[in-house]
């Protein structure tokens, strides 16, 4: 025993097509996510593991195989989140002071998570843990508050693909997970994109589940 302290790690987990996109374009107002978005998300959103940490359903239903212990471990040990304003909500809802993000009372994630944004607003404190905090800053300045924020958990740079993808290109991730849909979506937002030879930093292994989503994980 060293009595040293583990480092954090960053991670971030997204769902891709086939053709390597991770956001659709077929939003509307009426629709937000977009159609296509549940064609990408559906292996995910069908585990049990998602159905009773989104949706609170602990009815024991939804899926146990592959797709779900890597929903299992989406979840662990994450002390802290980043996302995108995206993610967020504010392009959609930037003029409403009462908009506090797509999850409800109680978001799923129960620590604190912060919001890049160009436009700051004050924290909002949600039931269970979650406290948004909007920040205007790079990803190397978001990444350390959230370090010190993450009590010795990981970090997580939850999205949207913007996100991840700055955070990859400024080599601060431990840990991407990709889960490839079987899917074409032809069109909407590449993780892929100005990140040519991003494997060489990575030791690359890959499992297929049931659903015949492709898992693959990044880990340097």
């Amino acid at each position: 025993m060293t009595g040293r302290t583990p480092p954090v790690a960053v991670r971030a987990d997204l769902d891709i097509s086939l053709d390597g996109y991770a956001s659709t374009t077929d939003q509307t107002a009426e629709n937000p996510m977009g159609a296509d978005w549940f064609r990408l998300t559906g292996a995910y959103s069908a585990t049990r593991t998602f159905r009773e940490r989104v949706f609170g359903d602990d009815t024991g239903a939804g899926t146990t195989g592959v797709d779900d212990a890597y929903a299992r471990t989406y979840f662990e040990n994450i002390g802290a989140e980043i996302m995108g304003a995206g993610m967020f909500g504010l392009h959609q809802n930037a003029d409403d002071p009462d908009w506090h993000g797509w999850w409800g009372e109680e978001p799923p994630f129960h620590v604190p998570v912060f919001v890049l944004t160009h436009a700051p607003r004050p924290s909002i404190e949600m039931a269970g843990g979650t406290t948004f905090h909007f920040r205007d800053a790079s990803p190397e300045e978001a990444l350390a508050e959230a370090r010190r924020a993450a009590g010795g958990g990981d970090v997580r740079i939850g999205g949207g693909v913007r996100t991840v993808r700055s955070f990859l290109a400024a080599g601060l991730v431990d840990r991407l997970h990709v889960a490839i849909a079987p899917i074409v979506l032809g069109r909407g937002l590449s993780l892929w994109e100005d990140l040519r030879g991003l494997e060489g930093g990575y030791e690359v292994s890959s499992e297929t589940a049931e659903s015949g989503v492709v898992h693959v994980t990044f880990r340097r």
